[in-house]
Formats: C-alpha cells, sequence, structure tokens
C-alpha cells in the first residue's frame, strides 16, 4: 500500500497540542482517550504510514509528566465483552494493556471499575487486582445525571464517587472499548479537584473523525463503517460552525451531549466560554499528517470493504443483527464502492469452486495471488500461508518443507490425546512443525524468514475461518475478511 501519512509529523504536532493543552490549565489536565493506546490497527490500514502504536509513542514521549488510569465498566465485565480484534474480554485486555504499559516504563495510577452496581464478575475481576497489588476504585451510576445538573454537580453526584489520588500533570483516562465511563471519569476528577483548589483541565484525545476533513471523505466513512454496530453518524458540528464560521467534523454522541457536557464542566468551573464547541474539546492533529490524500482514501475504501465482511460474519453467527451489515451496504453504495474492488476475494471463490473445498486466497506485496485450500492435512488457511511463504523464499511449489516425522506425532497428539474430532493442522500447528524442521532444514528457515513479510497483505477465505487460525493472522498482521459461509453444517466448532 501506497505511504499516505507521515507519522513522524504527526506525533511531533499532536505532543506539541497536549502540551499546550496541560499549560492552558495550570499544570493539570485529565485527557478522555479514545481508541486504542496500542495496536490501532484501524488508523494504519485507513492511512498507510500512521504507526499502529503511534499513540502510546506519544505518551512514552511524554513520560515524565503522564500517568494512566483504565476504565471499564461493570456491565460489560458482567457481559464478558469481547475486544473483537484480539478474541478477549475487556477485562483480560485491561490486565494485557497493564503488563504492556509497565514494561514501557510509563505509570498506571489504577483501575476504576464504572457503573458498578454489585455485579459478582466484577467483585472478582476487583478482588483479582487488588491481590496483585493494583489499585482500584469503583464508581457507582451518578445521581442526577444527565438533566439535573445540580445534582450532578455536588457530594450526592460526583462527588459520592472516591476521589482518585493523581500526582502527574497529565492524566490519561482510557478503556477497552466505547462505553466505558471515560468522561464521566473525567468530569468526576473535576470536580474533586476544583473542591480541593486545583484549576484542573479536560479535553479529549481522539483520532476519529478526523474534525478537518470533508464529511463525506473515505476515511471518515470508514470510521462510520468501524462504529456500524454502535450507531455513530458522522455530522458537521454545528456549535463549531455557530462560534466560528467553520465547518468541522464530530460524530453524533459526542454532539448530543455537548450541551450537558458544558453545563458541567461551567458549573464545575464557573467559566462558561471554556469551550464552545464538542470540537474545541479535541486534541486531533492526525488530519494534518495527510500527505497523499489519493493513497489513504483508497485504503478507507479497502477498509470499508474489510467492515462489510466482517458484519455479515458477525450476524451469520448471531453475534450481531442485520442493522450493521445494511448501514455498511448504505455507506459502500453512497462512496461507489464494490466488494469487486477487494482483488482476494475472486480467485479465493474460484478456487473453492474448483476444489470443492474452502480455500484462501492471499496478495503478496509484488501483487502476486497465492492460494490454498483445505487438504486431508491441513485447513485452507495453513496451505495458503505455507505456500505464501514458499513463494516468497522462491522454493519450489513441490519442496517438501514439513516432514512427515514432525507431523504425525503433532496429528496423533491431537487426535488420540487431545481428542479433537476435527484433526487437520491449523495454522498454529503448521507454523510450529516449520519452526521445528528449520533447525535441520534450510529451506524451511529460509521459509520462517519470510513471515515477517506477509505483515500488511490482503486475504480472503471462502468461509469464515477458525478461531485459531484467524488469531494468528491476527498476530502475523495480515488483514483477513471472510465469506459469511460456515465452512461445514456442524453446529459445535
Amino acid at each position: 500500500m501506497k505511504k499516505g501519512f507521515d507519522c513522524e509529523l504527526y506525533t511531533s504536532l499532536q505532543t506539541e497540542k497536549i502540551l499546550e493543552r496541560i499549560d492552558k490549565f495550570n499544570n493539570k489536565l485529565y485527557l478522555e482517550f479514545g481508541g486504542k493506546l496500542f495496536d490501532d490497527m484501524h488508523a494504519s490500514r485507513v492511512m498507510p504510514g500512521f504507526e499502529h502504536n503511534a499513540k502510546i509513542n506519544i505518551l512514552r514521549k511524554l513520560s515524565d509528566k503522564t500517568e494512566i488510569v483504565f476504565v471499564i465498566s461493570a456491565i460489560d465485565i458482567e457481559r464478558n465483552k469481547i475486544r473483537a480484534d484480539w478474541g478477549i474480554t475487556y477485562d483480560m485486555d485491561v490486565l494485557r494493556l497493564i503488563d504492556k504499559i509497565r514494561k514501557l516504563g510509563l505509570s498506571v495510577n489504577s483501575v476504576v471499575i464504572t457503573q458498578y452496581n454489585d455485579q459478582p464478575a466484577a467483585d472478582v475481576f476487583r478482588k483479582k487486582l487488588e491481590r496483585r497489588g493494583q489499585k482500584t476504585y469503583i464508581h457507582r451510576k451518578t445521581k442526577g445525571y444527565p438533566t439535573d445538573v445540580d445534582t450532578i454537580v455536588s457530594d450526592e453526584g460526583y462527588g459520592a464517587n472516591p476521589y482518585i489520588e493523581t500526582t502527574k500533570p497529565l492524566v490519561v483516562i482510557t478503556a477497552p472499548g466505547p462505553g466505558s465511563g471515560k468522561l464521566a471519569t473525567c468530569l468526576s476528577q473535576l470536580y474533586h479537584e476544583y473542591k480541593r483548589g486545583v484549576k484542573a483541565g479536560y479535553a479529549k484525545f481522539e483520532t476519529f473523525p478526523v474534525w478537518n476533513l470533508p464529511l463525506k471523505h473515505p476515511v471518515n466513512i470508514a470510521y462510520e463503517a468501524a462504529t456500524a454496530d454502535l450507531g455513530d453518524v458522522n455530522m458537521i458540528d454545528p456549535y463549531h460552525l455557530e462560534a466560528y464560521g467553520t465547518c468541522s467534523v464530530n460524530y453524533n454522541r459526542d454532539i448530543e451531549c455537548f450541551p450537558i457536557v458544558k453545563s458541567i464542566l461551567t458549573k464545575i468551573t464557573g467559566d462558561e466560554s471554556l469551550y464552545r464547541s464538542p470540537t474545541d474539546m479535541g486534541v486531533n492533529m492526525v488530519g494534518f499528517g495527510i500527505i497523499d490524500d489519493d493513497a489513504v482514501s483508497e485504503a478507507a475504501r479497502q477498509e470499508i470493504i474489510r467492515r462489510y465482511y466482517k458484519a455479515a460474519c458477525d450476524y451469520k453467527q448471531g453475534l450481531s443483527d442485520t442493522e450493521a451489515v445494511q448501514r455498511i451496504q448504505l455507506l459502500m453504495n453512497e462512496q461507489k464502492i464494490s466488494i469487486d474492488s477487494r482483488k482476494v476475494v475472486k480467485p479465493a471463490l474460484e478456487k473453492s469452486d474448483k476444489s470443492k473445498q474452502s480455500a484462501v486466497a492471499l496478495e503478496l506485496s509484488d501483487g502476486r495471488i497465492i492460494t490454498g485450500r483445505t487438504t486431508r492435512l491441513m485447513t485452507a488457511c495453513s496451505a495458503c500461508i505455507l505456500n505464501a511463504v514458499k513463494a516468497l523464499a522462491k522454493i519450489d511449489d513441490d519442496m517438501l518443507l514439513l516432514l512427515p516425522i514432525v507431523l504425525e506425532p503433532i496429528t496423533k497428539l491431537k487426535k488420540e490425546i487431545f481428542c479433537v474430532d476435527k484433526d487437520k493442522l491449523n495454522l498454529y500447528d503448521v507454523l510450529t512443525a516449520l519452526s521445528i524442521c528449520a533447525a535441520t532444514n534450510p529451506m524451511a528457515q529460509a521459509a520462517m524468514n519470510q513471515l515477517s513479510n506477509l505483515r500488511g497483505v490482503e486475504a480472503h477465505g471462502s468461509c469464515i475461518l477458525n478461531d485459531t487460525d484467524m488469531s494468528v493472522l491476527r498476530k502475523l498482521g495480515i488483514h483477513i475478511t471472510c465469506e459469511p459461509e460456515f465452512a461445514s453444517k456442524d453446529l459445535y466448532v
């Protein structure tokens, strides 16, 4: 994918703006952090050149000024809500993120469990954290929210929440996903700070939608597609237009709640002119990092197609309703986008039709299309990746890389010890076998060395892939989509 984004320029501008906002609020800023701290794969896909860890790298530059508070909803804990890109629950993702942040030398202050109503699963999570030495806080639903501002900004409202002790100028409030209670936690802290005589401030770090791109720009439409299940809609910020006479893009939830947030901020700070629009609240310089609009626009269109396939597969598996699929279809029609423009779809379907088996097609960075089908021994995904690394390493297609002496014990383990009904080798099994063979076979080692060159390539499956294959593909950095069809008629897979 052609580079369309200057990540170095973006991180420089974003860091500068955050420091300006800290200075504006007397060296104490609560920054509501939207999106992902790590692994922002959506941003890297729609803006080629955006480094997926760009945001955490910005915080690393500010590490001496920064501490991080994680927020998670007790409702999400109770429901075992899943973070789709990692396939783990929100509470497990908080643990994962804390570990990663600590290893980078950043300070983790605490974990706040919001919307708490004595949920047993939330109690278990809290005990798990506290017994590992992690400070936690409980926030119940705010009395009077959202209409009774006098009650919200009182000892019965935000004052009922415990005060989170912080020591650094920048307090980042982040969460594993939307709807976790980041804003409420920021405003609660502001209330407590002002009671203590500290004139702290609030701002929002949000990447999408991009406020200084056109409303119907493909990057902003890709954000709508990514949040189709939430019902987010991009809109011109009417408050910004009225205040400054210029158009800026925001999304419906921020615009709808701005009057409430403004009233609460005014009540807490006594400053009615603090923010004049929801766009004012944001610290977002990502639009200034775009250096090739054509490249970025094409990447965003491809992301919209990926989101369509993801929504269609979720619907097929009973994970969502049909509205998300229909919304993305409308967006595709609006942008004149067809699934035919995704090059790997047709080869995967043709391979499947010809072989009468499930198939996967992959497009290498040089434009070559590599396919693989389900065999007696391995899954279609395994076959495709094996064929791809052989092609990159210039190894003849007939060359045997995986020795039977290595494969047989793995198959026997799955079938006879683990009693797995479907004993075909998944991608994890095949790459494990390849790594073993690489110890004695230079050809296998050469193939192994090519795995890193698959990062960022596109792939498509003729059916919904199994969880293990999907997980490994994500770790390899392959952008996979699947037809919303099951590989078999079996109900339990």
